[in-house]
């Protein structure tokens, strides 16, 4: 697979803008708003759809639309689990999970082999997103599971666990994954069923998406012959330059229907929301990146809904 590369856009030429960049966000939302509303709560999967959100590349919103996406899915009726693989544990203090080290989490389901269910916390601003949370001493899973027998499989064994028990009721799963593709993103490639890849509207967006995609197609070989590249997202989008449009247009010429229609703008308020130890869902629930993850979570929900019964009426 050729992936293009930042250098296909240095020589992007200027174009100019059909609107006024304001008035075309007002109206934008406007109608985000009228279609949220129509929508409703969003719509269970035939099964429980397991995704892993992977780049590594770092600062590409990679935890962010991990924690809005579930959080999104969950304030709109979904159950969902929230898997922090990250040692730097941002997915959990986006969603005020305390994850000092020793608190039960990742690092010892991974290890220990403790039940998911005793290392879940239930999130205190949305109801329905459990999650399970990283701390410090993950940093060390990569070394450590070297030795360990199954270790590329064992958040599989775990998740699979839960979902055949307690966690029947799950209806997607996230996994934030570390910048980088070693042992960890591994396990959670793995794991799932499906790899959503965040990608940003910028000069080196592409770099790297390569590599990502040769370890996709080799974990699809050798490990998860599952495993489905089903989703991309484009964030950190600003209708207001050409680089960003280039950037959008070029990336879904590239992957096509796998690019999410909705894209996530460039957004202060997104960035404030986990200093406040919330996610934007919850911190701006009427904002435009709020708006703009809740109706990403509506395309996802969309195009691996159950279908409807006669009559029934969303």
């Amino acid at each position: 697979m050729t992936i293009p590369t930042a250098a296909d856009f240095a020589d992007e030429p200027a174009g100019s803008s059909a609107g006024t960049p304001l008035a075309d966000q007002a109206a934008y939302n406007v109608s985000l708003m009228e279609r949220l509303a129509r929508t409703g709560q969003y719509r269970k999967p035939q099964q429980t759809r397991v995704f892993v959100v992977a780049n590594q590349k770092g600062g590409v919103g990679k935890t962010t639309t991990s924690v809005n996406l579930a959080a999104a899915m969950a304030a709109r009726g979904l159950n969902v689990l929230l898997i922090d693989l990250d040692p730097q544990g941002n997915a959990s203090t986006a969603t005020a999970i305390p994850h000092g080290s020793g608190t039960p989490g990742t690092y010892e389901v991974l290890l220990d082999e403790l039940p998911i269910e005793d290392a879940i916390q239930e999130s205190p601003d949305v109801p329905r997103l459990r999650v399970v949370p990283a701390t410090i001493d993950l940093a060390g899973a990569e070394i450590e599971l070297v030795t360990v027998e199954r270790r590329e499989r064992r958040l599989r064994d775990a998740i699979d666990r839960y979902l055949g028990g307690p966690g029947s009721d799950i209806d997607y799963v996230f996994v934030d994954c570390p910048p980088s593709l070693g042992l960890l993103t591994v396990n959670a490639m793995v794991a799932a069923r499906e790899v959503l890849i965040p990608i940003q509207c910028e000069y080196y967006a592409l770099e790297g998406l390569s590599q990502l995609v040769n370890s996709i197609e080799l974990v699809q070989q050798h490990l998860n012959t599952d495993l489905d590249l089903s989703t991309i997202l484009l964030t950190m989008h600003d209708s207001r330059t050409n680089l960003s449009q280039s950037v959008a247009a070029e990336v879904r010429g590239h992957f096509g229907d796998r690019v999410l229609a909705t894209v996530i703008p460039r957004s202060v308020r997104i960035s404030e929301a986990p200093g406040y130890q919330q996610t934007i869902i919850t911190y701006q629930p009427n904002s435009t990146g709020a708006l703009s993850y809740l109706e990403a979570a509506r395309e996802i929900t969309e195009r691996g809904a159950a279908p409807q019964d006669e009559g029934d009426v969303s």
